[in-house]
């Protein structure tokens, strides 16, 4: 990320606001911290101010969170979204990523992972927290992300590992299940990732369930 990020919280709780303001506050990467407690304020926040990623709830005063980035996003298209919720519904993940959201993940997440995920979808990356399943992926073939490079540059293993990469598995199952160390599939993952064109595993999880390739 070549230039610094305003950042909007978007949640009806000071306390949750305060918070993350603060902690965002002490980033390098952050240029300002804005605040919204309602769907309202939040679509004319991004509307009039130049906002690079939004962290969003779902259950707002005013109304739903996911209906609001639909509309944040037909306006501003370059404008990152991360929803911050307690709701981990497969149907409501699917349904934010589906809409634009290019990040979903729950409010008892560590604040230090919450600032993470932020800076790197704020840098044009995607990231599910480690609760969202495969079944909400599935469900979801967000239009935002584009097909990669042929799936066929990977070898059959790397196909195998890529579909229980899609199933949510992390590299300590995937080792297990295939017999390889942690340290082979982490490598082989990051061929992976290479090949597709892809910054991480979550769009590469993305990408495969929406070509079809899953647990069998």
């Amino acid at each position: 990320m070549s230039e610094q990020a305003r950042v909007l919280i978007v949640d009806d709780h000071p306390v949750v606001r305060r918070g993350l303001r603060t902690m965002l506050e002490g980033e390098s990467w952050v240029a300002e911290v804005l605040e919204a407690a309602s769907c309202a304020e939040a679509i004319a926040a991004v509307a009039h101010e130049q906002v690079t990623v939004v962290a969003m709830d779902i259950a707002l005063p005013d109304g739903d969170g996911v209906q609001a980035v639909g509309q944040i996003l037909r306006h501003r298209p370059e404008t990152a979204v991360v929803m911050l919720t307690m709701a981990d519904e497969d149907e409501l993940v699917a349904r934010a990523l589906r809409v634009g959201a290019r990040g979903y993940l729950l409010k008892d997440t560590d604040p230090d992972l919450v600032v993470d995920a932020l800076r790197t979808v704020a840098g044009g990356g995607v990231v599910l927290g480690p609760g969202i399943t495969a079944a909400a992926l599935g469900r979801a073939q967000p239009a935002t992300v584009s097909l990669p490079p042929p799936f066929d540059r990977l070898t059959p293993r790397e196909r195998d590992i890529l579909a229980h990469l899609a199933a949510g598995e992390d590299n300590a199952q995937i080792a297990r299940r295939f017999g390889l160390s942690t340290k082979t599939i982490r490598n082989q993952v990051s061929a992976i990732l290479g090949k597709l064109g892809v910054a991480d595993r979550v769009q590469a999880a993305l990408l495969a369930r929406d070509v079809g390739i899953g647990p069998s």
